[in-house]
């Protein structure tokens, strides 16, 4: 697989998420029970993939962003950096088990290093967004 862009890889970890929500809503006893869409062992294997290619990804965007302190982005992309790794290692852990219930992927969802992953991305990429614009916006009316 080609490097991951930053919008593909924030899109991918948003719609595996939201898919980990469904699949832990539908009481699923055994992985092979019933349901439509791909297998969970897929989503979380593309999950990885996009995990491993979001700091790397927003280096590159901090790189050419005109920010005024890139040292700070920098310096929260290694918090990132160390978020996503601790949620690469939840995922393994799931994906070790030979039968991956909807209780198991709702521990996963719940697991703090999920979620503040997910917090630092969105934070990131926001705050990146900002950084890149070339006008200031305007709060006052």
């Amino acid at each position: 697989m080609s490097a991951l862009t930053l919008e593909q890889a924030i899109d991918k970890i948003e719609s595996s998420y939201e898919f980990m929500l469904a699949y832990a809503a539908q009481g699923r006893d055994f992985e092979s029970m019933g349901g439509d869409g791909p297998p969970i062992r897929q989503v979380l294997d593309d999950l990885m993939l996009s995990l491993a290619a979001l700091a790397p990804s927003f280096e590159k965007e901090i790189g050419k962003a005109n920010a005024s302190r890139p040292e700070a982005l920098n310096a929260f992309c290694r918090l990132l950096a160390a978020d996503a790794e601790r949620a690469l290692v939840a995922v393994n852990v799931v994906l070790s088990a030979h039968n991956i219930t909807s209780q198991l992927i709702d521990n996963l969802n719940a697991s703090m290093h999920l979620r503040t992953l997910l917090t630092d991305m969105f934070l990131l990429d926001e705050a990146l967004s900002g950084a890149s614009q070339t006008t200031p916006r305007r709060t006052d009316n």
